[in-house]
């Protein structure tokens, strides 16, 4: 028996399912364990107002400076139907500008949210109003772009149901929605990551790790100190200052879900984080994957996924045992974890399980394929020195050398920039690969099905099956030392135009990841085709996560007219200079 899914959320006729609920507050964000903190609303309608303020918020039972949505972390979860208009008046009680940036949503660009590019920004005191027509279903979410705003937990989910029938069959449904949470604010990270590199990392190589053959081994240490690389730095902010929260709820806070054995749970997983990617999964239940960023995708049966920020995936769980189950999304340096409970009843829980061994950077990561012919091929960084070792290190640094001799147009387009060299980029991948099919750092070696871009195909045709007339070629740069980040070289501070698309025009887009971390970059306004699947049934995504040294490629029809944000989406990488505007605009003799 199918239970409706608003009926549920609301909190009313579950006593036939002998399930107990505290209270009505909507479900999707109510621990059933933590019952005494703020519950996140559901809103609804054609008119929506949302209201942002300063709040203290307790995390696992400790008082912290927060910026909310309705007064909740998340915000409220924002329920429309494909077909309908939606006013949403945005009222601003802080002392600074806000904004709302409706993250997936396919929208005119003068709602899209983002200050200086698509509107003013929203000042104290102001009410701003978006209203837009929803043309699309699924799961998506909403966040701040003003400031730093996103870490101190201005975001919240939003849920679409499609006009007609929904392809994905399920009894039962919850938004996930995953972040980071800091007592330091997060004007402070940044400074500290600015004045001292990998300041948050303290999962580093000892001398016991070498004695206990846990780590690299000393040669390979001395060869990654002389390109002054650390492979333990995966994450720039870690479990040493985050408490990873689900729902708003920390580890011990431990938000809880309820079921019945048998029924088909849909799980709308956001990750609304500022800088983690996370590895989730459900110890004891397979995960079907349904939906990525909120197009639905032929089914994939896995045990557990990546998910990078500003990524949504949808997945169906059936647990048949009158039993816990915990939801388990572990950083991705296993620093820490995100910790929930699916359960038959109030107060149950399971076992939850240990963080994994802390993964290490490999020279994949650096742009330098073992598994290839390299030839002595190695990395590129700025300033390198040949050494005066004629054996491998010597012969290293050497080809190091040569391939900063050459011409970086070599490996570009016709029509794409090249990398400006300077104290922003710190190294040059010399043999980036595509990592579409590679599983997510510290995944490498799991004995489990682990979902990876290519296992992914869209349930319908492409809308847009043309060629690209053309390609373009960008790269993500960085230096983790000085904490600089930029496209091309480029700081989004010394930018001088957009990047100019004309309308309706397809693009072939690669990425090329030039640094050690991981970007997830994400284009508003739009979505593009994923180059893997099967032809005609890419995956349409939003945000691509682009692993180290590796590249991504995807088309994109630019259908959209307007000025549109282009960006990571790890917060400080962003707030650093890593951020462009793609403008889109017809051609002149197509104008009116």
């Amino acid at each position: 028996m199918r239970i409706d899914r608003r009926t549920f959320i609301t909190g009313v006729g579950l006593a036939g399912a002998g399930i107990a609920m505290p209270g009505l507050f909507p479900a999707w964000a109510r621990s059933a364990s933590s019952p005494q903190l703020p519950a996140a609303e559901e809103l609804s309608g054609d008119e929506i107002a949302l209201r942002i303020s300063r709040t203290h918020w307790t995390v696992d039972g400790r008082r912290g400076h927060a910026t909310t949505i309705n007064g909740t972390i998340p915000g409220p979860l924002i329920r429309l139907r494909e077909g309908q208009n939606v006013r949403l008046s945005v009222t601003n009680d802080l002392d600074e500008d806000t904004s709302i940036h409706w993250h997936g949503l396919i929208l005119p660009f003068q709602f899209d949210g983002v200050p200086g590019v698509s509107f003013p920004g929203i000042r104290p005191g102001e009410t701003f109003v978006y209203e837009f027509p929803v043309r699309q279903s699924g799961t998506y979410w909403y966040h701040s772009h003003s400031g730093l705003q996103e870490q101190e937990g201005h975001y919240g989910p939003i849920i679409i149901d499609p006009a007609g029938d929904d392809p994905v069959r399920f009894d039962r449904e919850y938004a996930v929605v995953l972040s980071d949470y800091s007592f330091m604010h997060p004007h402070t990270l940044y400074n500290r990551l600015k004045q001292q590199a990998g300041v948050f990392n303290f999962q580093r190589q000892t001398i016991a790790g070498l004695l206990a053959g846990r780590d690299q081994s000393f040669s390979d240490r001395v060869e990654w100190a002389g390109m002054r690389m650390d492979p333990a730095d995966i994450s720039d902010v870690t479990g040493s200052t985050y408490r990873f929260l689900i729902n708003g709820h920390g580890p011990e806070d431990n938000w809880t879900a309820l079921f019945v054995p048998g029924e088909r749970v849909r799980l709308r997983f956001v990750n609304a984080a500022a800088m983690t990617i996370f590895n989730v999964r459900i110890p004891g239940l397979e995960m079907e994957v349904v939906a990525a960023d909120g197009q639905d995708v032929r089914p994939v049966a896995v045990d557990e996924f990546q998910i990078s920020v500003a990524e949504t995936y949808d997945v169906i769980v059936r647990p048949t045992e009158d039993r816990a189950f915990t939801l388990v999304a572990e950083a991705v340096d296993r620093s820490g974890m995100g910790r929930a409970t699916l359960a038959t009843r109030a107060g149950q829980t399971a076992e939850v399980p240990p963080r994994r061994k802390r993964p290490l950077a490999t020279m994949r990561d650096m742009g330098m394929d073992m598994d290839m012919e390299m030839g002595g091929a190695g990395m590129l960084w700025p300033g390198a020195a040949p050494s005066a070792d004629d054996g491998e290190h010597g012969a290293h640094d050497h080809a190091a050398m040569a391939m900063g001799e050459m011409d970086m147009s070599m490996r570009n387009p016709e029509n794409a920039p090249q990398v400006v060299l300077g104290p922003g980029v710190q190294t040059i991948s010399p043999m980036p690969v595509d990592r579409m099919g590679d599983r997510g750092q510290g995944l490498r070696d799991v004995d489990h099905r682990v979902l990876v871009y290519t296992d992914l195909a869209s349930l319908t045709p492409n809308p847009d099956r043309r060629a690209p007339s053309r390609s373009l070629e960008l790269h993500l740069t960085g230096n983790m030392e000085r904490f600089m980040w930029s496209f091309d070289g480029i700081a989004y501070s010394e930018v001088k135009a957009p990047i100019p698309f004309r309308l309706d025009e397809r693009v072939r887009v690669t990425l090329v990841n030039d640094s050690m971390m991981s970007h997830p970059i994400h284009l508003h306004g739009h979505f593009f085709e994923l180059r893997t699947g099967p032809p005609g049934h890419h995956p349409r995504k939003h945000t691509v996560n682009v692993l180290p040294g590796g590249t991504a490629t995807f088309d994109f029809t630019a259908d959209a007219p307007g000025d549109w944000a282009f960006h990571c989406h790890m917060l400080y990488h962003m707030h650093a200079g890593m951020f462009r505007v793609v403008s889109v605009r017809p051609l002149k003799a197509d104008r009116s």
